[in-house]
């Protein structure tokens, strides 16, 4: 399988890069967590400006038509540069709504989130059901929602919510019909609990099949975005081991520390090709058994990564590796974040076993 870029992808992605690298530094990105919107609008603004948030809807509503392989050289350069804007939570809505949502609504939401005018999230998890797409006690009847959702990335600054309910029901939601109790995970991102009462919610086709197809198309993308932050480990505790020098050589002339710093390389590399493959099955293949394999292999093998170059990174940088003053220890809550997300390694095996 040829998992090089085409010149089209490429090009995207070394234009984020290039405008990460510039705007988007770690100081810059610390004020941005620090402020009291959690995301910088100006970053949203170019970021569709970019084409980002049109990238994989379709061009009868201002998209792009592109698909996962399109977006991850762009999800690698996020994680590089542990971007919190919440663009993935905003294209989950926008591909439920796509595939599940009538005519006239897609034409109501879909060009606004293509513009950048509109952010979206996906309410699916509550608590105690973990990953479990079916575990789910919210009530729907008709047109209204009772119920509650826990950590929704990206609620406090989303426009409307698309709410999974009990038996696969989807339905679209304003915002103000939720009640959120916002807070900041782990890795510096918003996210919000969610006490639901609506009597408008606007109801969705495709059920628990087509949770399943967006979900894993969100976890290949979180699967990019983590070799990303991966390769950024890498290089940072390389260029690390060069410069910190004891008993008055570089520590990184020491055999053992070189044999630690190949294997978080070997890592990173294998994550990135499980990635790839995530990506391309989720374009290319048909089968859906085939495709949910090939994602739960590669979010296997990313968590299991992400946990061993986080940690071996920190470790190698010694105790100021958990600072807030170094990016390391950033990248390490992310990763961290990143491993659990759409399902952890444990949950990933049972599923892949059971495929």
């Amino acid at each position: 399988m040829n998992f090089d870029y085409s010149e089209e992808q490429q090009l995207l992605a070394d234009s984020v890069r290039r405008l990460l690298q510039k705007d988007y530094d770690f100081e810059a990105r610390k004020k941005i967590v620090a402020s009291t919107d959690g995301f910088s609008p100006k970053v949203w603004a170019t970021f569709a400006e970019m084409g980002l948030t049109a990238l994989p809807l379709s061009p009868d509503y201002g998209g792009f038509g592109g698909g996962a392989v399109d977006l991850m050289g762009v999800m690698e350069a996020f994680g590089e540069a542990l971007v919190v804007e919440p663009l993935v939570p905003t294209l989950l809505g926008a591909l439920l709504v796509a595939k599940g949502g009538s005519a006239e609504l897609k034409q109501a939401i879909l060009p606004a989130v293509a513009e950048g005018k509109m952010k979206l999230a996906f309410a699916h998890t509550e608590p105690g059901s973990r990953y479990s797409l079916s575990a789910i006690r919210t009530q729907a009847n008709g047109t209204k929602l009772d119920g509650e959702k826990s950590a929704v990335l990206g609620a406090p600054m989303a426009d409307k919510l698309v709410v999974s309910a009990q038996g696969g029901g989807l339905f679209l939601i304003d915002r103000s019909d939720a009640t959120p109790k916002a807070f900041r995970t782990l890795d510096g991102m918003v996210a919000a609990d969610l006490a639901i009462q609506s009597s408008k919610a606007i109801p969705l086709e495709g059920g628990i099949e087509l949770m399943e197809e967006v979900i894993d198309f969100a976890t290949a993308l979180a699967c990019a975005e983590a070799a990303g932050a991966m390769k950024f480990a890498c290089d940072t505790t390389l260029e690390y081991l060069k410069t910190r020098k004891q008993f008055g050589v570089p520590i990184g002339t020491f055999q053992a520390l070189q044999h630690r710093i190949v294997d978080l390389y070997i890592a990173y590399e294998q994550a990135r090709s499980m990635a790839c493959l995530a990506c391309s099955k989720m374009d290319l293949s048909e089968n859906p058994a085939d495709r949910a394999r090939a994602v739960s292999a590669a979010k296997i093998k990313v968590a299991d990564g992400a946990r061993q170059v986080s940690q071996e990174a920190v470790q190698l940088h010694g105790g100021m590796g958990m600072s807030e003053e170094l990016k390391i220890s950033h990248t390490f809550r992310r990763l961290t974040v990143l491993a659990q997300q759409y399902g952890d390694a444990d949950h990933h095996l049972e599923r892949f076993a059971s495929l």
